[in-house]
């Protein structure tokens, strides 16, 4: 369930619209006699794990059943941890088949399948509140994620970074030098090896995301031994592939050529992700935002959220179809926007971030529609104009990562475990220009709240910023946005003064103070004229 009203009354419409796409992205599938549902890819009928587990973010506030997605692929996987890539029991449009076969598929030159399923797990049982079925599904996280770290296929030990075939970014097909007739999906002799930067900033997340776990269920060498590898993946994948302006597309580790191609200055799709899976220090993440406010200047598209920038030449993969600008050769994705959005907004560009979403905001309801990617001049992905099988209207990969950035970013409520039971309390509406909001967030699965109503008051030359918060004996960390020309004076509590710092990120201020907010709790910040810098 998701509740929201604002002065401007703009963005209820945006939650409702998203909420209307996401009802029909679901798939229903029998598996072995038991039914599963989960979020499906927006060009492509099965159920794929990649698209379910990012599509969570923003679908487990109206999804209650996130857990059997998760149980169907864990129920497959592979002696080794090796996790399939999507399963159907339909007969795909595109081969021309009649048999509805059960078909479970892994593409080899994939590597990011096995943190995908971690998250997907993750995100059900933050949802659900379910502690024996998380801790039933761990041993099969820890295949997963020791597949990645020891497979030959998936794990370069002398960098100590997980690896993959030349694909674009994180999709599917390789770049084969024209030694095979269209898009290779197989890994060869030939295979051109090297080092991507969604794949470990997918690592470092799901590492992050099972230690926690780990430390929930009091298993703490477990955890530690988990949060010591996404600590090393850390400061490995930034040292080797942040380039001082974003993160470079690809590192080589196989020697070779690429003609016609301005490697160092392609800026790839992953590059916001791994903002927001925290791979990124801060200083990493305002160098991405700002190259990516630099292209956005330049005018050359009307969004700057790029599958790649600058594009392959046409023909590069092997499809005739992927011109400049089409798909994941240069095509804009909202799902790229819904991150650098939450980026921003976390990152001191806040009003860079509100931006980006009221942008999307405005797209959607002009159109009534939201397609996996757009050509640069916004001419919307078709069937004819892709590779993929179809091209739904109803894109639950962006609108969901747009969704997630407004909820986290701007209304500011971020669950750090399961059931809004530790919260990060970071609600930015000063940057989106409004004096009056309220929020009611739950998880369908398991209707566990959180909500709040906020005011911006003027009394002369004094201001607050009060809540009403409505929580479960929620711990509340609190970093809470300043307007413009005001600093913090002090925090109180239901009437208690509380110890609060002001910080800086940016040229913004916050107020960060810790508290435990019930049912009914009542904060007020208030505010001074600012000192200056």
């Amino acid at each position: 369930m998701l509740k929201v009203s604002t002065s401007s009354g703009k963005w209820a419409p945006f939650c409702e619209q998203i909420e209307g796409f996401l009802a029909q992205d679901i798939t229903e599938l029998v598996i072995d006699g038991m039914p599963v549902r989960g979020y499906r890819s927006p060009d492509n009928p099965a159920l794929w794990i990649r698209d379910h587990s990012d599509i969570a973010r923003g679908g487990k506030y109206f999804e209650s059943d996130l857990k059997s997605a998760v149980d169907a692929f864990a129920a497959s996987q592979a002696a080794n941890g090796r996790v399939f890539d999507y399963v159907t029991n339909s007969p795909l449009p595109w081969t021309g088949e009649r048999e509805n076969w059960e078909r479970w598929v892994r593409i080899p030159v994939e590597a990011d399948v096995e943190y995908r399923f971690v998250n997907a797990a993750f995100e059900a049982w933050q949802a659900s509140g379910d502690d024996e079925w998380i801790e039933s599904h761990v041993p099969a996280m820890e295949r997963a994620l020791t597949y990645s770290t020891t497979h030959p296929w998936r794990w370069d030990e002398s960098l100590g970074l997980v690896k993959r075939a030349f694909t674009m970014d994180t999709w599917d097909f390789d770049y084969t030098a024209g030694r095979h007739p269209w898009l290779n999906f197989q890994i060869t002799p030939h295979t051109l090896w090297g080092i991507a930067h969604g794949d470990n900033s997918g690592l470092y997340i799901a590492a992050n995301r099972l230690a926690a776990i780990y430390a929930y269920l009091g298993q703490l060498e477990d955890a530690d031994r988990w949060k010591e590898l996404a600590e090393g993946v850390q400061q490995r994948a930034n040292k080797l592939l942040f380039n001082g302006r974003f993160y470079r597309h690809f590192h080589k580790i196989t020697p070779f050529e690429l003609v016609g191609v301005a490697e160092e200055e392609q800026l790839s799709l992953s590059n916001p992700v791994g903002i927001t899976r925290g791979l990124a220090t801060h200083e990493i993440a305002v160098a991405i935002i700002g190259e990516y406010q630099r292209r956005r200047e330049k005018g050359e598209s009307f969004a700057e959220w790029f599958s790649i920038d600058p594009p392959f030449p046409q023909g590069f993969w092997g499809e005739e179809k992927l011109v400049q600008g089409a798909y994941i050769n240069g095509g804009i994705f909202p799902l790229v926007g819904g991150d650098l959005a939450r980026a921003a907004l976390e990152h001191g560009e806040e009003t860079y971030g509100v931006e980006t979403l009221a942008q999307y905001r405005d797209m959607i309801a002009e159109s009534g529609e939201t397609y996996l990617w757009y050509f640069p001049d916004g001419t919307p992905s078709s069937e004819e104009t892709s590779t993929s099988p179809e091209a739904t209207a109803t894109d639950g990969w962006g609108s969901s990562a747009m969704l997630y950035a407004f909820i986290e970013g701007l209304c500011g409520i971020t669950d750090q475990l399961h059931s809004f039971d530790q919260v990060r309390f970071s609600p930015r509406w000063p940057a989106a220009g409004e004096d009056h909001a309220s929020i009611d967030i739950s998880y369908a699965a398991s209707g566990s709240a959180f909500g709040y109503d906020y005011t911006h008051k003027r009394d002369g030359a004094r201001q607050s910023l009060t809540f009403h918060v409505r929580g479960r004996d929620t711990r509340l960390d609190a970093h809470i946005l300043l307007p413009e020309g005001t600093s913090l004076v002090s925090v109180e509590v239901d009437g208690a003064a509380v110890s609060a710092r002001e910080v800086t990120c940016g040229s913004s201020r916050y107020a960060d103070f810790r508290t435990v907010a019930g049912p009914h709790t009542d904060i007020i910040v208030n505010l001074g004229p600012g000192t200056g810098d």
